[in-house]
């Protein structure tokens, strides 16, 4: 009997311990079916990390670009505007220079003509003083035929004066009318380039927007 029970505890042993065996190992194979699993979910999650940040620097690049050339285009249109400014001013100043040219050329024209009629008056003057004092026939004769010659001068000096003037004149108003024309020039050139400019703007957010979307 004391075989016999040993027998049976020795069995009952060997089983327990068989028992605790394989429950060990599956303890050891589930946990090492978890750890591999959590291994190859923190690889996808790290590869998955990896992407996201290539993408990122991806679109991290493409806006620096589309940054620098908006940069550039603001930078093309500021030096465009900085020139048509200083060549307006250019015009301007050089419209100024003709008409106060043509203003000083009116007055010395103006002076040699009052210079010619005072002239001209004080040879009349001059002349009647002499013819008032020679009483002769024959110098009554030369009198008479010397104003006449001094009035035809007068008549085509005033004539000649007379078309100076209108030619004048008329080269003013050709000079006034080029500076309207400049001013309108100018003006048309100025929209022009605030169009354009609001269209570069236009076109940068549309690919930025484009680029946003895309992504």
């Amino acid at each position: 009997l004391t075989n016999f029970v040993t027998v049976i505890l020795f069995t009952f042993q060997t089983n327990i311990l068989a028992e605790l065996k394989n429950w060990k190992l599956s303890l050891t194979e589930h946990y090492r079916l978890q750890v591999k699993q959590e291994t190859e979910k923190h690889v996808a999650h790290v590869k998955q990390l990896c992407n996201e940040v290539e993408n990122l620097k991806e679109l991290l690049h493409t806006y620096e670009i589309s940054i620098a050339r908006k940069d550039e285009v603001i930078t093309n249109l500021s030096q465009a505007l900085e020139k048509e400014k200083e060549r307006v001013e250019l015009m301007r100043k050089f419209t100024l220079w003709r008409i106060q040219h043509v203003k000083a050329s009116q007055e010395e024209y103006a002076n040699r003509l009052a210079d010619k009629q005072f002239r001209t008056t004080l040879m009349k003057k001059v002349w009647a003083a002499w013819r008032s004092l020679n009483e002769m026939k024959w110098k009554d004769k030369v009198a008479r035929a010397c104003q006449l010659r001094a009035e035809d001068v007068c008549v085509q000096l005033t004539n000649d004066y007379e078309a100076r003037i209108a030619e004048l004149t008329a080269n003013l108003e050709q000079t006034k009318a080029e500076i309207v024309r400049l001013h309108s020039e100018r003006d048309q050139y100025e929209d022009t380039m605030k169009k354009a400019f609001m269209r570069g703007v236009c076109a940068l957010n549309l690919e930025a927007m484009t680029m946003f979307q895309s992504k």
